[in-house]
């Protein structure tokens, strides 16, 4: 067993670390002392092959894939802790890609750990709150019930809320708690849930300490400008900044939690230091509830869009109508967010002006998502 001085930090190994919440977990890691490593395969849907020019040349690089064992072995060689980001979540129908990135590599992770008997002292991975699905809602008369994803009838005729089963009346969304029962309606969805009951088994099984992430919707410089199959501030910004006008889905009503990813990075610093986090699950969020048409809004101020954004009745299938996170748990270990909604839109657009082409991306993702059928127009007349 390899030695460390008192004074340092245990190695940390990131997988997916090239990527968004990647490159601010390094930096956040490196600013608190730790000696850092990074996996990564700079796949084309996020990279052009290359380490981006804003990769932190402090950290160590690994060119990796995480779906094979002798790169895993490779990358793990010295390392004291694991977060392993990467992960696959685009909208093309490579089905067994989602299994095989977000299950599997962390199934081939602990099995490395076990049989080569590595002094891994703990492990974060990353879930999302995907695995909520359409989540709970309170109707004023019947209470708290599980929602049921929305159906496409309600959906082309622009019908968007969720009404009670009982009486037909809106209901009002609840705010998303880890002990909640887990319904996901994708199957990006359905890989986290079960790569957090994989990660959690077998970290109990061989004693490794793990932490489940469930991420809201992180908001931040260095998110990739090669694909916009997610994420409505990136869509926003670059209409703004490119002249056109704001279009937001549905009525814009939807409710979500957008955090800013040094928020987020800062909670990884966190977990691996506390081992109160141990075995646990944490969301990861704002803890605010931001209707989608006032983040447009703002983007259109912090752009200086002429025009007002408007709402083209568009809706995006197997979508949660609202999603709202209570990060209670996680704030118990000191956590707190430190950014504004204002804050994360200011730093993405003064981040994603240096980058024009995103626009061409934007439009081609786009194209790709509405002959998938992954973007619909409402019936619904405007």
């Amino acid at each position: 067993m390899r030695k460390n001085s008192k004074n340092r930090k245990g190695l940390v190994l990131v997988t997916g670390g090239a990527g968004f919440i990647g490159t601010n977990v390094v930096n956040h890691l490196i600013k608190h002392g730790y000696p850092v490593r990074v996996m990564d395969l700079l796949l084309p849907l996020s990279h052009n092959g290359k380490l981006p020019v804003w990769f932190n040349r402090r950290a160590q690089f690994v060119k990796g894939d995480v779906r094979k064992r002798a790169d895993w072995e490779r990358a793990l060689r010295g390392a004291d802790f694991v977060i392993h980001l990467a992960v696959y979540a685009d909208v093309h129908p490579e089905y067994a890609n989602f299994i095989d990135t977000n299950v599997k590599s962390a199934a081939l992770l602990y099995e490395i750990i076990e049989v080569k008997r590595l002094p891994i002292k703990k492990i974060i991975i990353a879930s999302s709150q995907s695995v909520y699905g359409e989540g709970h809602y309170r109707c004023p008369k019947h209470g708290i019930f599980l929602a049921r994803p929305r159906n496409v009838h309600d959906l082309d005729n622009g019908r968007w809320e969720i009404f009670c089963q009982r009486d037909g009346k809106v209901a009002k969304p609840v705010a998303e708690h880890e002990d909640d029962t887990l319904d996901p309606m994708t199957l990006y969805g359905i890989t986290k849930l079960a790569v957090e009951k994989t990660a959690l088994l077998l970290g109990r099984a061989i004693r490794i300490p793990t932490v489940l992430f469930r991420y809201s919707i992180v908001h931040g410089p260095y998110q990739s400008v090669r694909n916009f199959y997610s994420g409505a501030l990136r869509a926003f910004a670059v209409q703004g900044l490119g002249g056109g006008r704001i279009e937001t889905q549905e009525d814009g009503g939807q409710l979500r939690d957008f955090v800013h990813v040094e928020d987020v990075a800062e909670a990884h610093c966190i977990a691996l230091e506390n081992p109160k986090a141990d075995f646990q699950v944490f969301n990861v969020g704002s803890g605010v509830a931001t209707r989608i048409r006032d983040l447009a809004a703002i983007v259109a101020e912090e752009t200086e869009s002429l025009f007002s954004p408007i709402s083209g009745g568009t809706y995006r299938t197997l979508t949660p109508r609202h999603s709202v996170m209570d990060i209670s748990k996680l704030k118990k270990l000191g956590w707190k967010p430190q950014k504004t909604l204002k804050d994360n839109v200011r730093d993405y657009v003064a981040w994603v002006k240096n980058y024009p082409e995103a626009i061409r991306y934007m439009r081609e993702t786009y194209r790709k998502m509405v002959k998938t059928g992954y973007i619909v127009s409402s019936q619904k007349p405007k």
